[in-house]
C-alpha cells in the first residue's frame, strides 16, 4: 500500500474532535480517517500537562501501528501542551499537525481582524499558546482570552441549543476578559458544536471563525504541497474510543452530522 493511500489519524480526548474529522470529509471526501476519542480520559483540559503528554503519546502509538501517514491532533489542549512530544516520538515515521498554528496562521494573515478573543480549556488558556504565537507576529493585535472549563463538559453531556447552554455561553462572553474584540477563536474542538449560538450571542456582529473548517484546509494544502494525497478512498473511516457509552453514538452523530458507529478500544 502506497503512503498516499494510508489513512489520516486523529485524536482527541472524547468526541470533540470529530467536528475536525467533518471538516476533513467535507473538504478532503477521498481521504480515509482513522479517529481516536480518549473519553476514558476526557477532558484533557483539566489535566496536568505530563498526564496529556502521557495520554497523547499512548494514543499516538496506537495511529502509528494503523499505518497512519499523518497524526492531526485534533485537540486544542494536546496541541498546546503536547505537540514537541508527540512530534519527537513520531519522528519521520508520519507527519504531525495541531489545531493551533492552521487557526494563528489565519488571524495572522487577515489584517481586518485587531482584536481577538481565545476561549478554551484550562490546559489550553494556561499554556499560553494563542497569546504567544499571535504576538509573534508584526502588526498590532490584541489578544484576549479566557478559560471556559465548563463547555466541554456541557457539550459532551448534550446540554446544547437550550436554556442551560445559552445561560453558561451568555455567563463566559459576558466577561470583562472578552470586550471590545472583533473575532473569537474558538479554542477546543468542542465548541464548533455551540458555534452559531456564540454568534447568536454577538448578535452575529463579531467573526466567531469556524476553527474545524481552517485546519481542514490547512490538511488539504499539506498533503498536497507533500504529494501525499490520496487518489480515491481505499476503505471506510473508523472511529475508536476508549470507553463508550449509548449516549455517546448520539453525541458522535451530533458532531459528524451523520450517524457514525464507534468501536470501543481501551489501549490503556
Amino acid at each position: 500500500m502506497s503512503k498516499r493511500s494510508n489513512p489520516i489519524g486523529l485524536f482527541d480526548s472524547g468526541v470533540g474532535g470529530l467536528t475536525v474529522a467533518h471538516a476533513i470529509n467535507s473538504v478532503l471526501p477521498q481521504e480515509r480517517m482513522i479517529y481516536y476519542g480518549d473519553t476514558a480520559h476526557l477532558p484533557y483540559g483539566d489535566k496536568s500537562k505530563d498526564a496529556i503528554i502521557s495520554y497523547s503519546l499512548g494514543v499516538t502509538d496506537f495511529l502509528l501501528k494503523k499505518k497512519c501517514k499523518v497524526i492531526l491532533i485534533a485537540c486544542n489542549s494536546a496541541s498546546s501542551n503536547a505537540f514537541d512530544e508527540v512530534k519527537a516520538y513520531v519522528g519521520d515515521r508520519a507527519a504531525v499537525l495541531n489545531v493551533v498554528d492552521p487557526v494563528v496562521d489565519f488571524v495572522i494573515g487577515n489584517p481586518d481582524i485587531q482584536n481577538v478573543g481565545v476561549i478554551g480549556t484550562k490546559a489550553t488558556i494556561n499554556s499560553g499558546t494563542y497569546e504567544k504565537e499571535l504576538m509573534k507576529n508584526t502588526r498590532k493585535l490584541q489578544v484576549q482570552s479566557l478559560a471556559t472549563p465548563l463547555f466541554v463538559p456541557m457539550i459532551e453531556e448534550g446540554f446544547v441549543f437550550d436554556d442551560i447552554s445559552n445561560a453558561i455561553i451568555r455567563s463566559y462572553l459576558s466577561r470583562k476578559e472578552l470586550q471590545g474584540i472583533d473575532s473569537l477563536i474558538l479554542g477546543c474542538t468542542h465548541y464548533p458544536i455551540i458555534r452559531n449560538q456564540i454568534s447568536r450571542y454577538y448578535n452575529f456582529e463579531v467573526n466567531v471563525l469556524d476553527s474545524a473548517r481552517i485546519v481542514a484546509e490547512r490538511l488539504h494544502a499539506f498533503l498536497g504541497e507533500h504529494k501525499m494525497l490520496s487518489e480515491k478512498r481505499a476503505d471506510s473511516d473508523r472511529f475508536f474510543v476508549s470507553d463508550h457509552t449509548p449516549y455517546f453514538e448520539v453525541i458522535a452523530s451530533m458532531f459528524f452530522s451523520e450517524k457514525i458507529a464507534l468501536e470501543k478500544k481501551n489501549i490503556w
